[in-house]
């Protein structure tokens, strides 16, 4: 089921085409003041789009160092890790696959999990779209789900606490070396990603498993393009930092500056490319 949760995540690889968390363990959670007004960002720049090697803005120059400095100095094995969201596109080879894990009791609609359901041309990035399909859904009764299910996999599996969750043995983030011969949907219906939808949850988090926000908030987002806490998490899942302690001289309003921007701009853009001229070599680029 392709799924217009790419709405979100294309945009990331788009503009890496120019890039999750260091370490599989580490969970980045994300706080968000809801009483915050966003500022209004600046769409990306046709000189954002249109640039092929590396040549940022000469005034992102400084800020983009201090972040990629920063980031090696305080990231665990950075340029070691290997399930970043660059190594999933590129192991799947255009395509990502999500599972979504749906927290409670609230019914989905047929329609709803259709709606759940900028790297191009940029230093070698081979592909100039990426296909993102939902393959299974995770929930606390089968029932939750309204309406035909033949075409996805359901899971009544949970986590140590219980929460409803993909089915391990499917799962990139519990078998990065690619080994999904035991997973009982078979290997084309393991998932790269989690989209995890938790009730009454607040802020996000984010990393090389994939993101978590709020049920509420994201089906209250569903329509939008850019949904932007979602924008926020998928960051991290794609290498990039956080900055609750310390801004990049600047720049201000930024995707992953949390409550900063309403959606990607050119410095997240040159952020991720960072990332992907970084590490294009492990895929011989």
């Amino acid at each position: 089921m392709k799924s217009t949760i790419a709405l979100s995540l294309l945009p990331f690889l788009h503009l890496a085409q120019g890039a999750a968390i260091p370490g599989p363990l580490q969970i980045r959670t994300c706080s968000f003041d809801e009483h915050h007004v966003l500022k209004a960002s600046e769409p990306i720049s046709k000189h954002d789009l249109n640039e092929k090697t590396w040549n940022p803005p000469a005034n992102l120059v400084k800020p983009l160092k201090e972040v990629w400095d920063h980031e090696m100095a305080t990231y665990s094995n950075a340029l070691g890790f290997k399930n970043y969201g660059y190594d999933q596109v590129m192991a799947g080879k255009d395509k990502i696959n999500y599972c979504v894990r749906w927290e409670g009791t609230q019914t989905v609609t047929a329609a709803q999990r259709e709606k759940i359901d900028v790297l191009a041309g940029f230093e070698k990035f081979p592909y100039s779209t990426v296909e993102v399909n939902v393959v299974g859904w995770a929930v606390k009764n089968a029932n939750i789900l309204q309406g035909d299910t033949s075409n996805i996999q359901v899971y009544t599996t949970t986590d140590a606490g219980g929460i409803p969750q993909c089915d391990e043995r499917c799962g990139r983030f519990f078998h990065q070396d690619g080994d999904y011969s035991k997973c009982p949907a078979g290997a084309a219906r393991h998932y790269d990603q989690s989209l995890w939808l938790t009730p009454g949850f607040g802020g996000g988090a984010g990393g090389d498993w994939g993101q978590r926000v709020g049920q509420e908030y994201f089906m209250q987002n569903i329509d939008a393009d850019n949904i932007h806490i979602v924008l926020h998490e998928l960051g991290h899942t794609f290498a990039l930092d956080d900055f609750y302690d310390w801004t990049p001289t600047g720049v201000t309003n930024f995707i992953m500056l949390a409550g900063s921007a309403t959606q990607i701009t050119e410095f997240d853009a040159w952020m991720a490319r960072d990332w992907w001229r970084n590490l294009k070599s492990r895929y011989g680029l």
